[in-house]
């Protein structure tokens, strides 16, 4: 018995000292803290900000189009090597051809009407002057309240990826998509996109421009809301969750990225296609991730050099993107081409127009046009990257908000789940998506706003059984 006596004493003695190490070694939920920045022209005013919200219209002038068309008339091309398609870059036989579309068919002033079909407003917030969208829904059933959603945008992408997806979730019943959550939607330009003022001093990063827009909803009235994003909105909209995980009732992601690589990622990397169960690796993990080196790093390597550049030197390349017109389209449709289908670079269209009308390539080009924002857009790089990957704090916290990720076939890389529950505790649905690629919302609105309908969906019922 006396044996006995002590292998009891032993279990209780490992069990006490698990319970002691899981008590004392749980990492208290840290939130993120808020970025009081401001981010204007010289010193800060002593007086307080002007907090209004003032409507906004895109508007164009005679001069900015004939400008424009001076410098599309004057535009000097480069011949492709022959049968080099889209492997070198952007090809020029086709810029050509759209050069020519933009000069003699689009309609730029038509396009103008189509921005302002939606609401738009700009406030100062942190001494700079931010633009969104916001779109109310034009019916609400009886009792019902509108869920506000706000939308971000990434880089080379702007606020109008968002049109063809808002009358979906402001308006789901008239899609065809039911009328049990209605949204009300904020698509912000992101400070130094589009028509939001650019940051004049150094160090504005996501987790500014989360801040800001936390400051934007605070300030339309929304204590609570949902948030979405792809590309660099993925984690503005992560950071966002950081900062406020009362405020920010669910988060839906599109791509998901993230920059601490363990020791089980390596050999999930190495063994993965061997032995995927191990790994947490569903079957679809492995055809979209294996052969590694082809579909991770090669592809890394060969779609991120623009990257590179932009997070060490973004106003040397920029000087050039900013003066030419064609070489600001060449730049950022080469993006839309790759990151829509990688398979497209073996066709000298590049794909382009397989899944995006010109016009609305056109029209997002005009944006970066217009406002003169590319050199600003790619700063945006340096801010987020230039202190090394993996050693800001917003990279260590984990994100415990309720979260959905709608993973596209075609996104540049994939990130499997049981890679992203490491980062986000709380995943409520993780869907393969079954087509598409890295700009969904511009190239697959309904998929998209089915996925985040059936989130928050989720959400809102797992919510009325914790409150019970």
């Amino acid at each position: 018995s006396s044996l006995a006596g002590i292998m009891l004493l032993e279990v209780l003695l490992v069990l006490g000292t698990l319970l002691i190490y899981f008590l004392f070694s749980k990492k208290k939920e840290e939130t993120l803290p808020f970025k009081d920045g401001w981010w204007g022209r010289g010193q800060k005013p002593v007086t307080k900000e002007d907090s209004s919200i003032r409507p906004f219209k895109v508007e164009t002038t005679e001069e900015e189009l004939s400008d424009l068309f001076r410098r599309l008339d004057q535009a000097r091309f480069t011949e492709p090597l022959e049968n080099s398609c889209f492997h070198y870059g952007t090809n020029s036989v086709h810029l050509r051809k759209i050069v020519s579309y933009w000069k003699n068919q689009f309609n730029w002033k038509k396009q103008v009407e189509v921005l302002n079909k939606y609401p738009q407003f700009k406030t100062k917030i942190q001494g700079l002057d931010i633009h969104f969208v916001h779109v109310k829904p034009p019916r609400l059933p009886e009792g019902q309240a509108a869920k506000p959603l706000l939308m971000v945008h990434g880089w080379p992408g702007s606020f109008y990826e968002f049109y063809k997806i808002i009358p979906l979730l402001t308006d789901p019943a008239s899609h065809g998509l039911g009328d049990e959550h209605i949204f009300e939607v904020i698509c912000p330009s992101i400070p130094g996109y589009g028509f939001s003022e650019a940051p004049q001093k150094k160090d504005f990063n996501s987790v500014s421009a989360a801040s800001v827009f936390y400051e934007l909803m605070l300030r339309l009235g929304f204590n609570e809301f949902y948030t979405q994003g792809g590309d660099c909105g993925w984690l503005i909209c992560t950071n966002l969750a950081q900062i406020a995980p009362n405020h920010v009732k669910g988060l839906h992601l599109n791509m998901v990225l993230f920059s601490k690589l363990g020791l089980t990622h390596l050999l999930s990397i190495l063994l993965g296609s061997y032995f995927p169960g191990l790994f947490g690796f569903q079957d679809e993990d492995v055809r979209r991730m294996f052969p590694f080196l082809k579909k991770g790093l090669y592809r890394i390597l060969s779609e991120s050099g623009y990257a590179h550049i932009q997070a060490t030197k973004p106003d040397t390349v920029g000087c050039g993107l900013n003066d030419s017109p064609v070489g600001l389209a060449a730049y950022i449709l080469e993006k839309f081409s790759s990151w829509t289908d990688m398979e497209f670079r073996n066709l000298e269209d590049g794909g382009l127009e397989r899944k995006f009308s010109l016009d609305d390539l056109l029209t997002n080009i005009m944006i970066y046009w217009v406002s003169g924002c590319i050199v600003s857009s790619m700063r945006f790089y340096k801010e987020n990257l230039q202190k090394g990957i993996g050693t800001q704090k917003h990279e260590k916290l984990t994100v415990q908000v309720p979260t959905g990720i709608a993973s596209f076939p075609n996104e540049i890389l994939h990130t499997p789940q049981a890679w992203a529950k490491k980062k986000y505790t709380n995943i409520v649905s993780f869907h393969f998506m079954p087509r598409g690629g890295h700009f969904a919302a511009f190239e697959e609105p309904e998929l998209l706003a089915k996925d985040i309908l059936q989130f928050v969906d989720k959400v809102e019922k797992g919510q009325v059984w914790k409150k019970k």
